[in-house]
């Protein structure tokens, strides 16, 4: 995605990332975590404000008016992550319907170059499918083209 990004600073195993957000509600700091799954190779991207306590608080809203880089940001990791572990599959849910569904449209707005370099998969009523346009989603799984 060729869209402005924050600069991140992240940790040797590149599995957590922190950057500042900035806009009129001021500077803010994020978080993106990647965390292992009881599924072999399947890493949780868990993404949200960096809490007083160093947690991310995934149901914060910002309003910070950089939804479009806050977006790219978290792109920019999902490929650094793979990069470097290129045979780790990348798990995304919102932490509510509402946050599930703006990921959907992210994806949905991005498809084209997503699919360059990943498949796509949404799970809906049990099971993993293709992504879809227009389709509904509980979770998302980017799986890195080799």
């Amino acid at each position: 995605m060729k869209l402005p990004k924050y600069q991140l600073k992240g940790n040797r195993s590149l599995r957590i990332f922190e950057f500042i957000s900035e806009g009129p509600k001021g500077r803010i700091p994020k978080i993106i975590k990647y965390s292992e799954t009881n599924e072999e190779n399947v890493y949780n991207l868990a993404f949200g404000n960096k809490n007083i306590t160093g947690d991310i608080d995934d149901l914060a809203i910002s309003n910070n008016r950089d939804s479009e880089k806050i977006l790219a940001t978290v792109v920019s990791t999902i490929y650094a992550f793979t990069d470097k572990h290129p045979e780790r599959m990348v798990l995304a849910t919102g932490s509510t319907k509402a946050r599930t569904r703006l990921y959907r449209m992210g994806i949905t707005k991005y498809i084209v170059e997503i699919k360059k370099d990943f498949e796509v998969l949404g799970f809906r009523d049990g099971s993993w499918h293709q992504f879809r346009i227009n389709e509904d989603y509980d979770a998302f799984l980017a799986i890195r083209k080799r």
